[in-house]
């Protein structure tokens, strides 16, 4: 028996900006920032001047003026995530992927073989960094919850366990924030009735907490607080949303520019839902304003459906009645999303049969773009208009 728990966070560090700084050594010790008009990633030498992801670029240069500023290459990080699941997988067939840089491994059933968490732990690190040649830090705990959060603490390059009998001497003392769903917002509800840490709100009584926050908030923070987290590592978890955003700075954009934004963010997003073999019934636009705040727009659709056409008119129905709000606010950032999916094999198509046709078009050109690149053939509405990137992930 071992006081270790079995389940691995394992988060790498800074990626996009450890990946620069190993393909460059002269960029190693250095501060730098991945993308110029908003910061994609930062690495720690930025970070402590207070660069942050998503920040603006003229911000970022203004706290970080000697910072090497480089342009994303996302497939030399797609490369570098790839190396790194490898490693993932060799080490557990358990192996539930979060992002590109970060899953969680049940090593539950290796002690025999593989011995104890943290040691497997500790060859898992040793193996990305001769393999990838980066650095990941690794956390280990009973719930994956708490596996999460140690990963965060030990950040950077770093390995912490949490063994089962100091689990909440650990978690307690953290702030709240700590928490998963503790934002800005709920942290400042918490902290006008005096809670400010973990420990203070795990002594608080759930009934309070459902009255501040809501029944299933208050309710899942009060578990989280007592590290009462039941789920597994799960392997072939789908997605349960596909979407895309876009950055656009501080400037006004007038109604045809947002719509051009807006072709280009459903085109992407519809593609990568009918590459999954998927259909939705749920759009969304996300919208984040001059002043920081942010809003969304959502359209349910009778059928399901992975057809571009019928999409992006639901979307542009959504941008058209923001446009008032938009006006008055300012927009910063653009986003679309599709959810409420399925698989696109056992919905029932509806009378008439010819509506379904609608989608051949769209996967011809899928297919074209497969074979010879997806800027062979566009909408007229993109032609001459910069390529957005494409942000790694995981498979749909």
């Amino acid at each position: 028996m071992t006081d270790e728990g079995p389940i691995l966070h394992a988060d790498l560090d800074s990626f996009y900006a450890s990946v620069e700084q190993r393909d460059d050594p002269a960029l190693k010790g250095r501060p730098v920032i991945v993308g110029g008009g908003v910061v994609l990633a930062a690495s720690y030498e930025a970070k402590a001047y207070g660069v942050r992801t998503a920040m603006g670029g003229t911000q970022a240069r203004r706290l970080c003026p000697h910072a090497v500023v480089v342009p994303p290459r996302m497939s030399a990080y797609l490369a570098a995530s790839r190396l790194v699941f490898d490693v993932f997988r060799d080490t557990t067939p358990w192996v539930e992927g979060i992002s590109v840089d970060e899953a969680f491994l049940d090593v539950g059933g290796l002690a025999r073989i593989a011995g104890r968490p943290s040691q497997i732990a500790e060859r898992l690190r040793a193996a990305v960094a001769e393999r990838a040649g980066l650095p990941i830090t690794v956390g280990v705990a009973r719930t994956k919850f708490l596996a999460k959060v140690a990963s965060r603490v030990a950040k950077p390059d770093g390995l912490l366990v949490v063994p089962h009998d100091a689990e909440l001497e650990f978690l307690h003392p953290l702030p709240v924030t700590a928490l998963w769903g503790v934002g800005k917002i709920t942290a400042e509800k918490l902290r006008v009735r005096g809670i400010t840490t973990v420990g203070q709100l795990a002594a608080s009584e759930q009934v309070d907490l459902v009255g501040l926050l809501g029944r299933v908030a208050g309710a899942h923070l009060h578990d989280l607080a007592h590290n009462e987290d039941p789920r597994r590592v799960e392997l072939g978890v789908r997605r349960r949303s596909i979407g895309a955003q876009r950055a656009l700075g501080r400037g006004r954009r007038t109604p045809a520019e947002l719509d051009v934004v807006l072709v280009a963010l459903i085109d992407r997003i519809a593609r990568r839902l009918r590459a999954a073999h998927r259909v939705c019934r749920t759009v969304t636009i996300r919208l984040r304003f001059a002043d920081f705040s942010r809003a969304t727009r959502s359209h349910t659709l009778t059928d399901p459906t992975a057809g571009t056409g019928v999409l992006l008119a639901a979307a542009r129905e959504l941008l058209v009645a923001a446009l008032p709000l938009i006006a008055d606010r300012g927009l910063t950032l653009l986003g679309a999303a599709l959810s409420n999916l399925a698989d696109d094999n056992p919905f029932q198509p509806t009378l008439p049969f010819e509506r379904e046709r609608a989608t051949e078009l769209d996967t011809a050109l899928d297919a074209v773009r497969d074979r010879f690149g997806k800027t062979a053939v566009t909408r007229a509405v993109l032609l001459g208009r910069p390529d957005d990137l494409e942000v790694p992930m995981l498979p749909d």
